[in-house]
Parts: C-alpha cells; sequence; structure tokens
C-alpha cells in the first residue's frame, strides 16, 4: 500500500508500521488485513460475507479500547474528570483507493451494522464538470472493477480496446468534447475580424475554451451561417476540442451540442485530434491511477505479439 505522505514522528515512529491509510476530518481509515490474517490464520479461505463480519468484530472492539483512552485523553490532556467522546466504528470497507485529500474511492459493504453494496466515489478527476462524461463513465467502470478485484490484463485490454474506438471514430466528436462553459469572451476579444479578414484578434493569455468558442463564431461568419445559427456567447454551455494541423491553422474549436452546422460538424469529423484527446483527458489520469496500483500501462497493442516472438 502506498501512503499519501510519510508518517510525522509524532504519529510513529520509523521503524513501526503505519497502518493509518487515510485520515479526513474526524473519520480515520485502517487497513486491518495484517490483524486479521494474525488472529485468523485461514482468513484468506474465508468467503466475502465471512470476511467483513471478521473485520467488522475487529472494528468494534477496537471502538471500546480507543473510547476507553479517552477517559486517560480527557483527564491527562484537558483536565476534566467528565467527557463526550467516543470511536464509533463508520462502515466496513472491502477495499479503497485513496489518491489523496478527499480524493478517493471506497467499496463499503457494512455501514453501521446494517449490509449494503456502495461504491462511494469522492473528487476523483473523472467527476468534474469539465471531464466529457464518455470518459468519465469509462474511468469509473474500470475503477469499480479494479476495487472490486478485476484482473489486470483484463483491465488493460479494455483500455486498449476503447482507446482504439476513439481513435477509429466510432465514439463521436460530440461526446469526446470537453464541457464547459464561456466566460470573458469580451475580454479576451481585441478586435473582431472586419471586411477582408478571416479571424478575431484574440488577446494573449484567452483560456483554450475561449479560443475555441471564438475561432466558431469566426468560421459562422466565414461561411456565412451566422444567420442560421446562433454565436456562441458570454456563459454559453459548450464543448470544445484540440485540432490536427488544419487550413485555417486553428488548434482547437468549440461548438454547440446539438446546434452544429453540417459543415462545422464535417470540419470536426475531419481534423479533430482524437489522439490528442485521449493522451490528455484520459490517459494521464489512467497513468496516475495504474502507478499507484503498481501496474505498468502499456498501451502498445503489439506487446503480446513481441513477448510470444520465438527464434
Amino acid at each position: 500500500m502506498k501512503h499519501l505522505e510519510d508518517t510525522p514522528w509524532f504519529i510513529c515512529n520509523a521503524e513501526d508500521n503505519n497502518y493509518c491509510a487515510y485520515v479526513d476530518t474526524d473519520s480515520n481509515y485502517f487497513n486491518a488485513e495484517p490483524i486479521l490474517k494474525h488472529l485468523y490464520p485461514d482468513f484468506e479461505t474465508l468467503n466475502d460475507k465471512e470476511k467483513d463480519d471478521k473485520l467488522e468484530n475487529v472494528a468494534l472492539a477496537y471502538q471500546d479500547i480507543i473510547t476507553d483512552h479517552y477517559n486517560q485523553l480527557a483527564k491527562e490532556c484537558f483536565n476534566i474528570p467528565t467527557h463526550r467522546l467516543e470511536m464509533k466504528t463508520e462502515c466496513v470497507i472491502r477495499s479503497a483507493y485513496f489518491r489523496n485529500t478527499r480524493r478517493y474511492a471506497q467499496w463499503i459493504t457494512k455501514q453501521e451494522g446494517v449490509e449494503k453494496e456502495t461504491l462511494d466515489i469522492k473528487g476523483l478527476e473523472f467527476m468534474k464538470a469539465n471531464f466529457p462524461p464518455i470518459l468519465g463513465k469509462f474511468f469509473n467502470k474500470i475503477l469499480q472493477q479494479a476495487l472490486k478485484g478485476g484482473e489486470y490484463l483484463s483491465i488493460l485490454s479494455q483500455i486498449k480496446d476503447f482507446k482504439k474506438r476513439i481513435l477509429d471514430g466510432d465514439i463521436s466528436i460530440e461526446q469526446l468534447g470537453n464541457p464547459t462553459a464561456v466566460k470573458k469572451l469580451d475580454k479576451y476579444t481585441s478586435k473582431k475580424a472586419r471586411a477582408g479578414e478571416v479571424f478575431t484578434t484574440i488577446e494573449k493569455g484567452a483560456p483554450a475554451p475561449v479560443r475555441a468558442a471564438i475561432k466558431y463564431n469566426d468560421l459562422l461568419r466565414l461561411w456565412k451561417l451566422d444567420k442560421q445559427y446562433n454565436y456562441i456567447t458570454q456563459a454559453s454551455k459548450i464543448k470544445w476540442i484540440y485540432l490536427k494541423d488544419n487550413p485555417y491553422k486553428i488548434e482547437a474549436l468549440g461548438f454547440i451540442e446539438g446546434g452544429m452546422p453540417s459543415k462545422i460538424k464535417k470540419f470536426l469529423d475531419q481534423y479533430a485530434d482524437r489522439k490528442k484527446v485521449f493522451e490528455t483527458i484520459l490517459l494521464n489520469k489512467l497513468e496516475g491511477f495504474f502507478n499507484d496500483l503498481d501496474w505498468s500501462l502499456n498501451l502498445n497493442p503489439h506487446l503480446d505479439k513481441f513477448a510470444s516472438f520465438e527464434i
């Protein structure tokens, strides 16, 4: 298990094992596997429900031990004879992934003594509003499989297949665009295109979504589509995507989902940089996830062929 940060000396001596996996406000998460294997040598042979029951029993025992120690804490540290401090078992977690503070996923199988099957996910990058939903849904599926003991090679194969679907065009551009609300269009519009000019002059430092939105408006005007279709305006909800080299040298283009001219859709289908979408949005998140699991993420489709090659 990788720890999010080094354990301070006043919490645990360097030569001791720290079994606290994560701390969040008033909750403490402990890796109970070592003590479970010590108390129950046949622990690995038990079924999942039996393991959960054993884990809950250990947690309940330790909550009472810690609560008893609060008596000493109250007297020696706070100089009070009575207190309301109490340690309480919150839930039994079969597996969990802690990425950073308030960024985690946990597979809860018991909560306050009640059996349940809940995947509790907080703060992970794929949940953000500007993450393409289809990519977030895929990452969520991979995360769930990893938490529930999915095979590494199976998960890797699914990622390769999903990458191929993106690159081959099986997934539409509309689904791959970054969702966002455009702000400060006027601030970064230096000079609008006049007669004989193609593109608006954009101020330096303009965010990529703003630049993409302005370019969309310019194309509407250039292709005389502005009488049929609305411009992207301040606070419009749009999607945007990076482009490959194209005749207009546009680096990224915005669009309004469900209201896009067919000519712009054709332009996007031809020049959208699907490879960059995969690498800049999904791949770097997967690399971080795989690194945390001590897994290797090699998406070379010919790797298996090399591995089986004989001379």
